[in-house]
């Protein structure tokens, strides 16, 4: 073994840890040296985001020890930056050990001298974000891996307004974090009555909240008996969902039994991800048998949602992100423009690979659409720096995350439900269907068809793979892809927009992140983006052409098919 990695494993078996995890250790020295390598190899990295990864002894692993001294440092960052009362709210999900992992959180911040909110069960990433801003907290923590397998656990940091970390406080608690070399540095103990439990007054709040949301209760009321069916994949969705409906005023909500008590083992899915067909499949065989108006799905933190609904075909097939993201943002713009609500400083916000059609939505309607990096941090925080001059109705991203209203600062799939099956029901009430409404959108503004596929390079060298085919990128462009030439170069991790034909460069004014984006002479647009968290990089591909009429779609859709798959062969992707 290498004698980094053994000083490390040293460390665990001669340092202040418990003689569970020490006799753990000893069991993989034994059995599974390769584990172990993988165990200790590096420290987990404090990411933008937070931490993230398998559950398990050893400093590339969450365990009580990594979240304590993360902890630690976000608590050392507080007590810097704060002035005055410091308090905190700490939630998780029904992952394995997320109570614990949370409840060893909430104790090191109360050791700190931190007031903390931790709610008294599991709950969704979105009501952690409202009781963030509901208390006036200083910051907030949820334990959780979000759509990640079962093997996986983590944790998101939040700033004061409900929103994860953003510069500069994401860097400055990562720097923090650094500064804890040791477990003796983590205050476990010691602060228990700094502890608040909170719980159903939370609750009812959130569910007031979101029902604000509604811009036609009338129409929910004429067509109440709309034929939901819904699943929480064994999550957090469970808890309000079903209560916010109702109080919506829909009457035929049916849960997936199969998949609605919480489990963090997720026993009927491979992946807890609404973004998988096979952990939909359940619901949508039920949707089907139930002749539903629509199928939702949410992941085990419930911030994303996966809808299905009946095609132009009367076939059951599930509505891709980008989709459901075109839907809801018209359907906020229309409905309120239509109710006489919408106001003239409207804004809408998107991230940079979430579909462009929505640009053209937004501009029929005279209202301004944003452009920020992918992370609903980024919408977060131009929504706070767009208070009180422009008024933001809705924000999303193609990968299954949606915000409503600017009450709660992080993706939100409760309040995503509620509007999703509010706009089925508007479409209802017009005799339309959601996806025949899709279809009708593509002739207004053209046909945007977008797919994404996801690399990942497994082990000790996967992030320098990754890392060399982004420097090949950067550096040497192709100038053909599926033969139509490459134009822009879009590097976000260098600011810059490059004419590939005349050198030209422009600024990009968007904060540093590791994306490219290939601009095509034919309108086509692919994006490069390493994940943060996972040796993983994603290549999305949005392709389009216009839909001269209804009687189009089929021809059109497969056009556009091939074309992405022709893309994707050409990249050497598959």
């Amino acid at each position: 073994m290498d004698a980094n990695i053994q000083e490390k494993v040293n460390i665990w078996l001669n340092g202040s840890y418990d003689q569970q995890t020490k006799d753990e250790i000893r069991l993989l020295q034994k059995e599974n040296t390769a584990e172990l390598t993988d165990a200790f190899y590096r420290s987990l990295e404090f990411g933008t985001g937070g931490l993230r990864g398998i559950m398990g002894v050893g400093t590339n692993r969450i365990n009580k020890y990594t979240v304590g001294m993360a902890t630690q440092g976000f608590a050392n960052y507080l007590k810097k930056e704060v002035t005055g009362e410091i308090s905190v709210a700490v939630a998780y999900d029904s992952r394995n050990n997320s109570r614990f992992f949370a409840e060893t959180t909430a104790n090191v911040f109360a050791a700190n001298g931190i007031k903390v909110y931790l709610f008294e069960s599991l709950r969704p990433t979105p009501e952690l974000s409202f009781a963030i801003r509901h208390f006036n907290c200083s910051g907030g923590v949820v334990c959780t891996a979000s759509h990640n397998p079962k093997e996986y656990n983590g944790y998101k940091a939040y700033w004061n307004d409900g929103g994860q970390l953003v510069p500069p406080h994401d860097k400055n608690v990562i720097t923090e974090v650094e500064k804890i070399a040791a477990v003796d540095d983590v205050k476990f103990t010691g602060g228990e009555d700094h502890i608040t439990v909170i719980g159903a007054e939370i609750d009812h709040a959130f569910i007031e909240m979101v029902k604000g949301l509604s811009v036609y209760p009338e129409v929910i009321q004429r067509q109440r008996d709309l034929k939901i069916v819904y699943t929480p994949i064994h999550g957090t969705g469970i808890t309000l969902v079903p209560q916010v409906l109702k109080r919506f005023g829909f009457t035929n909500i049916k849960i997936v039994k199969e998949q609605e008590t919480p489990d963090g083992n997720f026993p009927t899915v491979n992946y807890p991800n609404p973004e998988e067909s096979e952990a939909m499949s359940i619901g949508l065989r039920q949707a089907q048998e139930a002749d539903a108006d629509i199928l939702l799905g949410t992941d085990p933190d419930a911030d994303r949602v996966g809808i299905g609904v009946k095609d132009h075909k009367g076939n059951w097939v599930l509505v891709n992100g980008n989709q459901t993201a075109v839907l809801a943002f018209n359907y906020m713009i229309e409905a309120r423009k239509e109710k006489g609500i919408a106001q003239p400083n409207d804004m809408v916000i998107k991230t940079i690979v979430t579909s462009d059609m929505i640009h053209g939505i937004a501009e029929e309607s005279g209202i301004k659409c944003y452009d920020v990096l992918t992370g609903f941090k980024y919408i977060a925080e131009l929504i706070k720096e767009k208070e009180g001059v422009e008024h933001y109705v809705i924000g999303g991203e193609e990968s299954y995350g949606l915000m409503i209203g600017s009450q709660i600062r992080d993706k939100d799939a409760v309040s995503a439900v509620a509007l999703l099956c509010e706009m089925a029901a508007y479409e209802k009430d017009k005799g339309r269907t959601l996806f025949q409404k899709l279809i009708e959108l593509y002739v207004r503004f053209g046909f945007y068809k977008e797919s994404l596929i996801s690399i990942t390079k497994k082990g000790m060298n996967g992030q320098a793979e990754i890392a060399a085919m982004m420097d090949t990128y950067r550096t040497t462009p192709p100038h053909t892809i599926n033969g139509s030439q490459v134009v822009t170069l879009l590097d976000y991790e260098l600011k810059t927009s490059k004419n590939l034909k005349t050198g030209g460069i422009v600024p990009i004014d968007l904060p540093k992140s590791n994306v490219l984006q290939f601009i095509l002479a034919d309108g086509t647009k692919i994006s490069a983006r390493p994940s943060g968290t996972e040796p993983k990089i994603k290549f999305y591909f949005s392709v389009n052409e216009k839909l001269g009429s209804i009687e189009e779609f089929d021809a059109v859709n497969t056009r556009l098919e091939n074309k992405i798959k022709g893309i994707i062969k050409d990249m050497q992707l598959s």
